[in-house]
């Protein structure tokens, strides 16, 4: 099993934030939707592996261009050093913008879902769709509804045996498998820069979560 591996959200132009807590994450996801225009100046300051994320309205994002410009921007972040871009399981022409990223960069394929937790034979299915649309790492995210919630998400990577998943629940009642989530097999946890809220419910601090597995060492 290897070390838990922190991504760091970065949603605003802070640099100073940016430098602070770069010792503490693996790597970095760069939400370019809510950075805003000078997201360009922020990829010339990370170090570290980054993932480049643009939401639309309609993900609960920021981005409100069309869905073609969406994707130019994101294979210019490709450009500017982006090792990963993570797209949409609903994104129109999934696969054909699946191949356009992975000509030159990784493919996270993502699914959430904000009202509930579906069952696990559901949750199997999305990671097989993830898959056969040409997904590197396939991304579930779910609302934990109650504490149940997280056994459900958690327990995802392990029926996928050499398949890179990242799962886990937002909301106060995920809290718990966003720690676990690493420690369970999957790839990846997301972390806020700081406590103030990060970019989805129940997102904790890469400070917190560091000095969580810091006890664990």
């Amino acid at each position: 099993m290897h070390s838990p591996r922190i991504c760091t959200v970065i949603t605003s132009g802070d640099l100073a934030a940016l430098k602070r807590v770069e010792p503490l994450s693996d790597l970095f996801e760069l939400r370019m939707d809510l950075v805003g225009d000078g997201w360009q100046e922020i990829v010339s300051q990370i170090h570290k592996p980054w993932i480049a994320t643009m939401r639309d309205i309609s993900h609960r994002g920021k981005f409100a261009g069309s869905e073609e410009e969406r994707i130019i921007k994101l294979l210019r972040a490709i450009e500017l050093g982006a090792g990963m871009v993570d797209i949409e399981l609903d994104c129109p022409s999934l696969k054909d913008t699946a191949k356009r990223i992975k000509s030159s960069a990784g493919c996270l394929i993502s699914y959430h879902n904000w009202y509930e937790t579906p069952p696990p034979e559901q949750l199997s299915i999305i990671v097989k769709q993830q898959l056969a649309a040409g997904a590197d790492i396939c991304k579930v995210v779910t609302m934990a509804g109650d504490i149940d919630d997280n056994l459900v998400v958690l327990e995802l990577p392990g029926r996928f045996p050499g398949i890179d998943i990242i799962s886990f629940a937002m909301g106060t009642a995920g809290t718990l498998s966003r720690v676990l989530s690493p420690l369970a097999g999957g790839y990846l946890t997301y972390a806020s820069m700081d406590k103030t809220g990060g970019s989805a419910p129940g997102q904790l601090s890469v400070e917190f979560l560091r000095r969580i597995y810091g006890t664990m060492a």
